[in-house]
């Protein structure tokens, strides 16, 4: 296996304790932070509720600096258009691309590890073409870049191949949709993290609660927004049906994707306490579940 460098495991962790330096290591440093752990934004255009929600968590540049590569992590995994709600929302992905341009990104990398074909899935969800004209990297994935890579603090999972662009970068945004999922429930952000990886993983869904957390051990956003613009409440994860299609007009973003996650939870009506990753996950110290204890802030353009 190759040396790994020091930004490698200040990127990608190889235990609890290497978390990055914009997710607070405990609970209390949450409640701490003069910013918002958790924003939301409602009732408005995809691109402009985007951006309220991460300005008030203190703007781009609170999670990325000048010169640094970023790699944006959308659902590009369907052969479906943006109003089926099976991908991330294209008008969002290109000013999440704006914003980190803003703040000096040398580049923004937009990819995702596919489920149908992969070029029907980026040119039909429309973030190709949103992307690259917002001056995005738009990448497909080359199965020699994935490399393993080792998981310390891994109940079940403790090495897997992951793709080399989630090692070598020095931000990673991670943008779900939230829709229904028919193994997990709901896929949030835990789960699409899936879209970094290699190997067999379709072997993850067996013990899934368990494994899903081991991944997210080794691979840390910075920054979680998740997309609930549009939901899917049914039939996910692909759907097809627009019966199945919800409009929210809502976004969520975080540093902290277990409050993030379990926010989300409630889209559904399901309470997050009841959700087994979640609980793992907030044991194993990788976030807060106990939304009493998440200062959020909410903003309505619609007001």
């Amino acid at each position: 296996m190759e040396k790994y460098t020091r930004r490698d495991f200040i990127r990608i962790g190889a235990g609890a304790g290497l978390a990055l330096a914009t997710l607070p290591a405990s609970p209390e440093g949450l409640l701490a932070a003069p910013n918002p752990d958790l924003a939301i934004a409602r009732n408005g255009a995809a691109g402009p509720l985007v951006r309220k929600a991460v300005e008030a968590l203190g703007g781009m540049g609170r999670f990325v600096k000048k010169g640094q590569t970023v790699l944006l992590k959308p659902n590009i995994g369907w052969d479906r258009l943006p109003e089926q709600a099976a991908n991330t929302n294209p008008e969002a992905v290109a000013e999440v691309i704006r914003m980190c341009l803003e703040a000096g990104a040398a580049r923004v990398r937009v990819l995702d590890r596919t489920c149908n074909e992969p070029r029907r899935c980026y040119m039909r969800s429309g973030i190709e073409k949103a992307a690259k004209a917002a001056g995005g990297e738009v990448r497909h994935i080359v199965e020699s870049r994935f490399q393993d890579l080792p998981i310390t603090g891994g109940e079940l999972v403790t090495s897997w191949p992951v793709y080399r662009d989630a090692i070598e970068s020095d931000v990673i945004i991670n943008m779900p949709v939230a829709k229904h999922h028919n193994i997990s429930g709901v896929t949030l952000s835990f789960k699409n993290l899936m879209g970094l990886l290699g190997g067999d993983r379709g072997a993850l869904h067996n013990h899934f609660m368990t494994k899903i957390v081991d991944i997210n051990m080794a691979i840390r956003p910075s920054l979680t927004i998740i997309d609930a613009w549009r939901i899917m409440l049914r039939n996910g994860p692909t759907g097809g049906s627009l019966a199945d299609v919800v409009e929210k007009q809502l976004f969520i973003a975080s540093a902290d994707r277990v409050a993030a996650d379990a926010w989300a939870m409630g889209l559904f009506n399901i309470d997050p306490n009841t959700v087994e990753y979640l609980r793992i996950a907030a044991k194993r110290g990788l976030g807060q579940l106990d939304l009493k204890r998440v200062k959020i802030q909410e903003i309505n353009l619609g007001v």
